[in-house]
């Protein structure tokens, strides 16, 4: 049956910025199909997304780290494995943002941003494809963003390592494919959450925004728990290093 395709029953997945936001609604979504979850966030409060994963019946750890620090990073997967038994999917949605003028971008500020949402990426990956290579299958799932194909306004740091998440992704997929990862980029538009609440009651930037988008509406999380399940699931089998964004229309106007 074609529904059982996306079934994620004996299934582990890791995610990261777990505790909030997207990264809640895609670890819901998850356990809703049948994985349990281990969660990544740097409060360590993730009581809510626990409540959510356990509601649907399934296991859930909580792992406090700051994954701006490389110290912390250390053994995560190893973690997650002695746990549960097993890692087959991992998604790399922590992130954040900061928005200066390119001209007085602070160099701390962009070295913690690239840090997180690229070099923790490539990090977590690197520690659970071992274990992916070893069962013959597996699932990266990277958060990008429709910043993976525009430019942005004062958000270079944030650009830039959204491109480099795009490009990461591609090159994991043509080394990985053949060893039975399927490594794939989700990439939003403009979502409801509490990192974009000042964007969005901007005064004129969250009209701005809003006008622009084609649907009328922007994002909200859990219009991305379908997404990644499907991409979790072995309905997506065939599919290796592609970028999908998933933004209300947003690049298609």
């Amino acid at each position: 049956m074609i529904l059982d395709l996306f079934k994620l029953n004996g299934r582990t997945a890791l995610v990261t910025g777990g505790s909030r936001g997207l990264g809640q609604a895609i670890a819901r979504g998850l356990a809703e199909a049948g994985a349990d979850v281990a969660c990544v966030s740097r409060s360590g409060e993730a009581a809510e997304t626990a409540r959510l994963v356990e509601g649907a019946g399934r296991k859930f750890l909580d792992l406090k780290v700051d994954l701006s620090h490389p110290e912390q990073r250390k053994g995560i997967a190893d973690q997650v494995v002695d746990e549960f038994g097993s890692l087959d999917i991992l998604v790399n949605n922590a992130g954040t943002g900061t928005r200066h003028p390119p001209e007085e971008y602070p160099e701390n500020e962009w070295r913690d941003l690239l840090e997180v949402h690229l070099t923790a990426s490539f990090d977590l990956s690197q520690q659970a494809a071992p274990f992916m290579f070893k069962r013959g299958r597996g699932k990266i799932i990277n958060i990008g963003s429709v910043m993976c194909y525009q430019g942005g306004w004062q958000v270079p740091a944030y650009t830039a390592a959204k491109h480099g998440l795009a490009g990461l992704t591609k090159s994991l997929a043509t080394s990985w494919s053949s060893r039975g990862i399927n490594v794939n980029c989700i990439a939003p538009g403009y979502f409801a959450t509490d990192l974009t609440d000042t964007l969005r009651n901007h005064v004129t930037r969250g009209p701005e925004i809003l006008n622009r988008i084609p649907c009328g509406r922007w994002g909200e999380p859990d219009d991305l728990a379908g997404l990644a399940v499907f991409l979790a699931s072995d309905a997506s089998n065939y599919m290796h290093g592609s970028i999908i964004p998933i933004d209300g229309g947003w690049l298609a106007r």
